[in-house]
């Protein structure tokens, strides 16, 4: 029944990831970097504390009372995944939520399952298992097998895309995906996918948080929401610094207060966009805690995401015009990188058993 509860929380959390980007897509008259502020505002600064404050009475004194080193660790991994966060928005916004999604989180897949045995060959840790350890064992070797199967589908999700590119003019290209531009996409989601896998690696820094919280005598289902809300931090930083960079260079500041802009509404779907967001994470921390595997959780959860968001690149016709051979790349690509979480979470099995 556990396991269970934990799929039922990683879909939901995992519906979320996938569709918070849609009521971007109501955003009139305003520039990318302002409604990715307003969006983030509510995703980073204050949607994760008042989760914590419903669900982990107390908080704020875990976090005064957690090691400089920790919350350190947690707000650096922070950084590094807000730069994947920031691109990840980059990615969507140049290939489309159904090819966008499916390359930017095969790579974060791929590499939050080992990103965290890379730096625990750099710095042992008792209990942890390192990359080395991996490659030594049978359990690590089928979850390696997975990753480069994960890394095949994203090839052929990429080639896809560059088929798309050549097969459809670019006012059918731009009616479905206003900015798509391949070349950009591709690089921006590469980027994200390698640094979003570092959130994967944040919540297992600041795990003596959760720990925290769970001696407390606090339910043990909320216990990464007071990890939240420091990792956040890191990734709240580095998309402020960003799109302040962005304003000064577009001159985009007046956005705000642009009386010819629906501001009403775009302020609305921002900060709905923004709630969605944080809301698989929120789900996530529920579903983790119940199959009690940070990496298999991982990877339940971008599977969920990919299969979402290709339902809605779907609904929204985002190939549409395209040839069947194309259209059977995409499904290709989509089902390897299925298959991958799929070979992952057996490796993890096989470790557990």
């Amino acid at each position: 029944m556990q396991v269970i509860l934990g799929i039922i929380f990683h879909f939901i959390g995992g519906f979320a990831s996938g569709s918070f980007y849609i009521p971007f897509r109501k955003v009139k008259g305003w520039s990318w970097e302002t409604y990715w502020v307003i969006g983030g505002l509510f995703s980073w600064l204050i949607v994760p504390p008042l989760a914590a404050w419903f669900t982990l009475p107390g908080f704020r004194e875990i976090i005064a009372s957690s090691s400089p080193r920790t919350i350190e660790f947690t707000i650096l991994f922070g950084v590094l995944w807000g730069i994947g966060g920031l691109t990840y928005g980059l990615g969507v916004r140049y290939l489309g939520m159904s090819l966008g999604n499916s390359v930017v989180l095969g790579f974060c897949s791929a590499f939050g399952a080992i990103v965290p045995s890379v730096y625990y060959a750099i710095v042992p840790t008792s209990g942890k298992t390192s990359i080395i350890e991996m490659f030594g064992s049978g359990w690590g070797q089928v979850v390696l097998m997975g990753v480069a199967i994960c890394l095949f589908g994203i090839y052929l999700c990429g080639v896809a895309g560059m088929r798309k590119e050549a097969e459809l003019p670019d006012h059918t290209k731009k009616a479905t995906v206003a900015e798509f531009d391949l070349v950009k996409g591709l690089l921006v989601a590469v980027t994200s996918g390698i640094l979003s896998s570092c959130f994967n690696f944040g919540i297992e820094a600041g795990k003596p948080m959760a720990e925290h919280a769970v001696a407390l005598g606090l339910n043990p289902l909320y216990q990464n929401n007071v990890t939240y809300v420091v990792l956040l931090w890191g990734g709240l930083a580095t998309n402020l610094v960003w799109c302040f960079i962005l304003h000064l260079k577009n001159r985009s500041w007046p956005d705000y207060i642009n009386g010819t802009a629906p501001l009403a509404g775009n302020y609305f779907f921002s900060a709905i966009a923004g709630t969605t967001w944080f809301l698989q994470f929120f789900f996530y921390g529920m579903g983790e805690s119940k199959l009690g595997n940070g990496a298999s959780s991982w990877i339940l959860h971008m599977a969920f995401i990919i299969l979402v968001a290709n339902g809605w690149g779907m609904i929204l016709r985002e190939w549409r015009g395209v040839t069947i051979r194309t259209r059977w790349t995409i499904v290709a690509g989509i089902g390897a990188i299925l298959l991958s979480v799929l070979v992952v979470g057996y490796g993890n099995a096989i470790k557990l058993s």
